[in-house]
């Protein structure tokens, strides 16, 4: 950055924009496991000082799978939705568990060379997600899979207006006490949805949604999306991605955006500066900013 003054400078209004608001940010087991997490980590700290509300979504596929290749597990999909028996239960247990761990040891970081010294950043969870079972599709039983049935909207906001982070894992618990193995997309949705969020960010290893010649699309409006879904074909992690935004701003979010988990400060240049990072996602054509033609 050439001019960190003029930067900071022209951030002003994006931070005075952004103050208040309430952005739900959702990441893979891949992105807790890249080497660019922990420079995730310090600009979510850095969002959080700056008095966004923030909850923070996380999957662990990339976790669950080293797990059950350590236990000599044969993973079980159909239509890319796990199939979680009662051995690929307790692996999703361990992998969850641990995942969650890290990642709230990292936003625990305080060391005074560190950019997260004196961020003081508290982090709450628990039997926030309440699911149901997924159940027998097709003659399949999908055993431990589940789906979200509501989110704990009350709790959720209770602690962010307490300045606390909410961390939800991919695991929900059923009123008779079992415990379902849940897609990170799903609740990243259906939690931004419940408290009314500003903004869906998914983070993945795209920058984020390309045209057919392979440039980066800046911005989608939301009748553009179905379109876009259908090109995305193969490419699941990015059409679940698009698929989050799309069911969110049907509902009561205001944007989405797919941002990629390797690229050093994406967050940051998606939500500070006119240019953004990745793709973002609109729900009226109409905002999106183009150059004026001889028509206007």
């Amino acid at each position: 950055m050439t001019d960190p003054v003029k930067f900071l400078r022209d951030t002003a209004p994006y931070i005075n924009t952004h103050r208040g608001k309430t952005f739900v940010l959702a990441l893979s087991g891949e992105a807790v496991g890249h080497a660019n997490f922990t420079n995730i980590v310090h600009d979510i700290a850095l969002l959080h000082s700056l008095g966004i509300k923030l909850v923070l979504v996380h999957g662990a596929k990339a976790q669950v799978e080293e797990r059950l290749k350590s236990c000599a597990i044969t993973a079980k999909f159909d239509q890319h939705t796990r199939i979680t028996d009662n051995k690929s239960m307790g692996c999703v247990k361990d992998a969850v568990g641990s995942t969650r761990i890290t990642i709230e040891a990292k936003l625990s970081t305080g060391a005074a060379n560190s950019p997260m010294h004196g961020a003081r950043i508290q982090v709450v969870g628990g039997n926030i997600i309440t699911a149901k079972p997924l159940g027998d599709k097709d003659g399949i039983d999908f055993h431990h899979t589940g789906e979200v049935r509501r989110i704990d909207q009350k709790n959720i906001q209770k602690q962010l207006d307490d300045g606390a982070i909410v961390l939800l894992s991919p695991i929900g618990y059923s009123p008779t006490g079992e415990a379902f193995n849940l897609d990170y997309e799903d609740i990243a949705t259906h939690a931004a949805i419940s408290v009314g969020a500003e903004k869906l960010i998914m983070f993945n290893a795209n920058q984020g949604i390309v045209d057919q010649q392979g440039n980066l699309i800046k911005m989608l409006s939301l009748n553009e999306v179905p379109g876009c879904l259908d090109n995305l074909n193969g490419e699941v992690d990015l059409q679940r991605a698009l698929m989050a935004c799309y069911q969110a701003l049907e509902n009561s979010v205001s944007r989405g955006h797919i941002i990629s988990h390797t690229y050093n400060g994406a967050l940051i240049e998606e939500l500070f500066t006119r240019d953004g990072n990745g793709t973002l996602v609109l729900k009226n054509g109409e905002d999106i900013i183009r150059q004026a033609t001889i028509d206007d």
